[in-house]
């Protein structure tokens, strides 16, 4: 049976995902709210000095997220 990469952290995001379009679509969080949530995050991932030894992960997880914002997939643009 193959291995499956990081099943928690695949579940946190697609939840997440939904609470964040849950909350806009309910126009409990505009979009420019969420969208800065979602900067906030990258940022505090990027800005991260690996004191933690995990500098690659903090990278990569800022990079996902940026990804997230430049295809739109987590706020449904209008």
């Amino acid at each position: 049976m193959p291995e499956i990469p990081d099943v928690s952290g695949t579940a946190a995001l697609a939840i997440c995902e939904s609470l964040l379009l849950a909350l806009n679509d309910r126009n409990i969080l505009p979009e420019r709210d969420i969208i800065g949530i979602l900067k906030d995050a990258a940022a505090a991932h990027a800005n991260d000095r690996g004191e933690d030894g995990q500098e690659g992960l903090h990278a990569a997880v800022a990079d996902l997220i940026n990804g997230i914002l430049s295809g739109g997939n987590s706020v449904r643009r209008r």
